[in-house]
């Protein structure tokens, strides 16, 4: 599956992984990939799955005809590329934002990781903070879910908890830190600031936290995307 950015038009080949979250989107959603030529962000949703070159498709095309006729000769090689630079243009892009799930097993867990998927992001679940610590070191997440109940003695004495509190800003920022539980209000930011998160969610909303995070992530974006971009071009990231 290859696609052109809409704003240089440098021509991306999409990974598997970028296809399947594709598959798995829901009608009218859209996932963020970044242009590894100009690293501007656009989206791309299900409709944009199976497209590819016009030299494949007239391949395709001309091997169907052979096969019409009986003939299975095949099919001679694209070098369009040689014109066109295509081939040496084309890397594999895999910047399919990521979510860490942390929450007990419970129902309202397999209702925050469908409409996390929903939204386009490939979700994580650790069975432990040491797990999730873990992963937190190898994998950059867009968005970290945590319950109040994963860990015993609630968020505040967590470790897990305390490590999002003392990470940098530098990486800090490009997270959106959402807390769960029955002792917090739904979207009441004084309490989220309060709890060094972006976003707090009591356990009576989780059905709707679908219609959370559409609210809250284009906030989330607009709030910090212009101050990212500042830093990127400054050279601080």
């Amino acid at each position: 599956m290859i696609v052109k950015c809409p704003h240089c038009g440098k021509q991306l080949k999409m990974s598997g992984k970028i296809q399947d979250s594709l598959k798995k989107l829901d009608s009218g959603k859209k996932i963020k990939i970044k242009c590894t030529r100009c690293q501007t962000p656009f989206g791309l949703d299900n409709s944009q799955l199976g497209s590819g070159t016009a030299a494949q498709t007239e391949g395709k095309q001309k091997q169907s005809s052979a096969a019409d006729k009986g003939v299975q000769a095949p099919v001679s090689p694209d070098i369009s590329w040689l014109k066109e630079g295509v081939f040496e243009d084309r890397e594999d892009v895999e910047d399919i934002p990521q979510a860490l799930v942390l929450m007990p097993d419970m129902p309202s867990r397999e209702t925050v990781v469908e409409a996390t998927q929903g939204l386009g992001y490939r979700v994580e679940i650790a069975g432990s903070p040491e797990e999730a610590i873990n992963k937190m070191q190898f994998v950059n997440f867009a968005g970290v879910f945590l319950h109040s109940a994963y860990e015993p003695g609630g968020i505040q004495s967590g470790k897990f908890h305390q490590y999002m509190r003392g990470m940098g800003m530098g990486r800090r920022r490009f997270i959106l830190y959402v807390l769960l539980g029955e002792e917090f209000k739904t979207l009441y930011d004084l309490q989220a600031l309060a709890c060094s998160a972006n976003v707090v969610v009591n356990d009576a909303e989780v059905p709707y936290i679908g219609i959370v995070l559409r609210k809250t992530i284009p906030e989330y974006e607009a709030l910090f995307g212009p101050l990212m971009e500042e830093l990127r071009v400054a050279g601080k990231e």
